[in-house]
Order: structure tokens, then C-alpha cells, then sequence
């Protein structure tokens, strides 16, 4: 079987998640090898360097510098942890990728598109996700869903920002859809769970159905 990968995106409380995981388990169910992954992290370096960018301390983080620091650990979990599972045929389920750094950085900071560009040219040229599983659901939605995720712990560093740049996020990752309707799939995430989780299976369905043999 052909490696495939495949990303999971959408801002928070989307149930990003939650439905990776069942999807997951419905492909190994038909037989598929799925390696689950996430970023920032699916390393030990990568998750230390996850762990940097979503800490609250005193020293404010430029954004040049959370931008670097995507693109590092990013680096890290393709060579360690992504590449090697495509080539042996697994089916990697990546809890966010790239989309999530023109979204957050971009759409969200407002970091030039071009300057991420030139970092997709040096980390991964040639490797985009074969399905993104866009979670879409309205800001005040996710948001009080990650509330109630959170709990006692709060939010994190980037759950911390405001509800504005939350819906820059949205707009971005619905642009990018957008431009690409190939390769997203955007799934209603206000829906009902099993809703959801009966329309991601529809877009791997067509994934597997490609397979030699399928």
C-alpha cells in the first residue's frame, strides 16, 4: 500500500483531536498501517520545542521566533517521524502541519505569506499532505468548547490570544480551502460528532479507493 499523509486541521475546539483518533481506528479496522502524529511535536526534540512555543512566561516570544521554531521542530518530525512511516507504506494522521502556520502565523500575526513560503522551500519542498481535513466550526463555538477542554489547567499560550485573531484564523484556513479544493476536505465541526465522523470517512473512502487492488 502507498504511504499516504494526511492533516488534520481547524482552530480550537474544533475536535481536531478527537476525530483523528477515530479515524484512525476506522482505517486500521480495513487494514491500513496509521501512524498518529501531531505538530508542533511527534518527536522528543520536536515536543520539547512544542513545549517553548506553548508555555506562558514572563519573556514575550518575537514572531519571527515562533515562526522559526514551527519550522524547526517541523524539520525534526518529517526526517525523524513522518518520512520514514510514508516509506514504508503507513498512513500518517498529523494533528495540524503547515496550513496551521499560514493560518496562525500568518493569518492570525500577519506574518507575509512569502516569508513562510520560503520556509516550506527549505523544510519541505516536496512534501504537501495528500488529504487536509479542514474542522470548520464558528469561533465563539471552538473557543467554549476549549474552554471546557481546559479546565482547571487554562489556556495556553496561543488559546490566550483574542477572539479577533481567532477569526483571522478561520478566514485564512477557509481561503487556503478555497484555493485548493483538490486537497481539502472542510467538514462542518458544529455538527453532530458521528455527523463529522461519517464525513471524514466519505474523504478517506475516496483515498483507499485509489489503492491498487481497492
Amino acid at each position: 500500500m502507498q504511504g499516504r499523509f494526511i492533516t488534520f486541521e481547524g482552530g480550537e475546539g474544533v475536535g481536531k483531536s478527537t476525530q483523528l483518533k477515530r479515524a484512525a481506528a476506522w482505517l486500521e479496522h480495513a487494514g491500513v498501517d496509521v501512524v498518529q502524529t501531531r505538530e508542533p511535536g511527534g518527536t522528543p526534540r520536536a515536543e520539547q520545542l512544542r513545549r517553548i512555543l506553548l508555555e506562558r512566561d514572563g519573556e514575550p516570544m518575537p514572531q519571527a521566533c515562533e515562526l522559526l521554531l514551527m519550522f524547526a521542530a517541523r524539520a525534526s518530525h518529517l526526517a525523524n517521524r513522518v518520512e520514514p512511516a510514508l516509506a514504508r507504506g503507513a498512513w500518517v494522521l498529523c494533528d495540524r502541519f503547515t496550513d496551521a502556520t499560514y493560518a496562525y502565523q500568518g493569518g492570525g500575526r500577519g506574518l507575509p505569506e512569502a516569508e513562510i513560503d520560503a520556509l516550506v522551500r527549505i523544510v519541505h519542498p516536496h512534501r504537501q499532505p495528500d488529504l487536509t481535513v479542514l474542522l470548520d466550526a464558528p469561533v465563539s463555538v471552538g473557543l467554549a468548547r476549549a474552554r471546557e477542554r481546559n479546565g482547571a489547567t487554562g489556556p495556553d499560550r496561543f488559546e490566550s490570544e483574542k477572539n479577533e485573531f481567532f477569526e483571522r484564523v478561520r478566514r485564512c484556513y477557509l481561503a487556503r480551502a478555497a484555493r485548493e479544493p483538490a486537497r481539502f476536505s472542510v467538514v462542518d465541526a458544529s455538527a453532530d460528532p458521528v455527523q463529522v465522523e461519517n464525513a471524514i470517512r466519505a474523504a478517506l473512502q475516496s483515498l483507499l479507493a485509489r489503492e491498487p487492488g481497492a
